[in-house]
């Protein structure tokens, strides 16, 4: 186990009664905040936000708002039932139903390997856009960064500040660019609560994207792991499960603005690249390298945030950390391997990564709310609040709904 400052469970100040004592501080904390908000906001993040700005315009405000409720629900009641009971999701599964956490962890390793070559592949065209380099040697220099940062002797605390640090650089540039391009804010307040359109597969489509597949579980699996679960941080879990909504929130707004500005004048943005031409339309040739960077900083951290969750799945907590760090460094280096033969992340393995993505979510969160309302025992005793019940529940029923239209989408692929 890594504790905040880097150093493992073993080298952690044991007491009298033998037992390890929890981490202090909240360094830990808001690095699983950023790693699972940048482990959403991938270069697909950043492709779906503007694509569907373009097609909704300042409407796109509330699927918005109602993706991020949607999302506070979700990771409310996954971090909150993981993060008592001390267990990873697949081990809770385990422990409802012998077996069940392995599956979803093949379900996590497959949809992560094959997500993992798209995050590469998006780090490659940052860089790219950003310096000019060869998408490949982009890409193979990004992993690189990914793989010296898990080999390093602190991994733990080098984990959290890059990725709080990646998370920065898109917030600040995303809030430059929205500010530069004057977007329409009053139209947007207005549409946030009376749209003119409603559409609700973008919607469904936000939701996934946010929480859906490795990333529902990224940030409380960091939580586990550097030793703050239990009961007595039931307030920082729940605090740090609705702040990365907001994280995932705030970057999705801003972005969305500097898109609806750019599009509020007018002017018709490239189908093939909505997102670069959105940022070099609102702010000329630095846009264009700004968006590089954005798109690389995407990339790089999910890049971590997929490899480290995939690797938590395949691995328990009794697994010895520098073991954990290799395998994660050789799951990075076969994407990349895989990426360089490739060249790009094929269509048609997105898609069927991204099914895989749509039925984790509804599986991993049936074995949540399971817990929460008849296994008190996994629960340490806890009295979980009804209102959460029924919310859980509620959301529950949809996500379901969101595994249909998953299940839907690997027929017709391989039809």
């Amino acid at each position: 186990m890594t504790t905040q400052d880097g150093s493992t469970k073993a080298e952690v100040e044991t007491s009298n009664n033998g037992k390890v004592e929890a981490p202090k501080g909240v360094g830990s904390v808001i690095g699983a905040v950023f790693l699972m908000a940048t482990s959403s906001i991938g270069p697909g993040f950043l492709t779906q936000t503007s694509v569907f700005t373009v097609r909704l315009g300042a409407a796109f405000a509330f699927a918005i708002l109602i993706s991020i409720l949607v999302d506070i629900a979700i990771q409310l009641n996954v971090w909150r039932v993981l993060g008592i009971s001390g267990l990873r999701a697949n081990e809770l599964g385990n422990s409802v139903i012998p077996g069940l956490g392995w599956v979803m962890s093949l379900l996590v390793f497959a949809g992560g390997m094959i997500f993992n070559i798209g995050n590469i592949a998006g780090a490659g065209l940052g860089m790219n856009a950003m310096l000019g380099l060869d998408p490949k040697i982009g890409g193979g220099i990004s992993a690189v960064i990914a793989v010296l940062i898990f080999l390093s002797k602190r991994a733990g605390v080098a984990l959290d500040r890059i990725v709080v640090g990646l998370g920065a650089i898109m917030i600040l540039l995303m809030l430059y660019v929205a500010i530069v391009s004057q977007p329409p804010v009053g139209d947007a307040l207005k549409q946030t609560v009376l749209p003119e359109q409603v559409d609700f597969a973008v919607i469904v489509t936000l939701i996934g994207g946010s929480v859906g597949g490795y990333i529902t579980f990224a940030g409380v699996h960091r939580i586990i792991d550097s030793g703050q679960t239990g009961v007595e941080n039931i307030k920082n879990i729940s605090n740090a499960s609705v702040l990365g909504i907001v994280v995932i929130g705030i970057m999705r707004v801003l972005l969305f603005l500097a898109v609806l500005g750019v599009v509020a004048t007018g002017v018709v943005l490239s189908k093939d690249n909505t997102a670069a031409d959105a940022f070099y339309q609102a702010a000329g040739e630095f846009g264009l390298r700004a968006f590089g960077l954005v798109l690389w900083a995407a990339g790089l951290s999910s890049v971590i945030g997929a490899s480290y969750t995939s690797l938590t799945f395949v691995t328990t907590q009794k697994t010895d950390v520098k073991l954990r760090n290799w395998l994660t460094v050789a799951f990075i280096v076969v994407c990349t391997i895989l990426f360089l033969l490739l060249g790009t992340a094929p269509q048609k393995l997105l898609i069927f990564a991204g099914a895989f993505n749509g039925l984790i979510l509804p599986i991993g969160f049936a074995v949540v709310m399971w817990a929460a309302l008849f296994r008190k025992d996994l629960l340490k005793g806890y009295n979980y609040p009804v209102w959460m019940k029924v919310i859980g529940v509620i959301v529950l029923a949809g996500t379901f709904c969101m595994g249909f239209r998953s299940l839907s989408g690997l027929a017709a692929l391989w039809a």
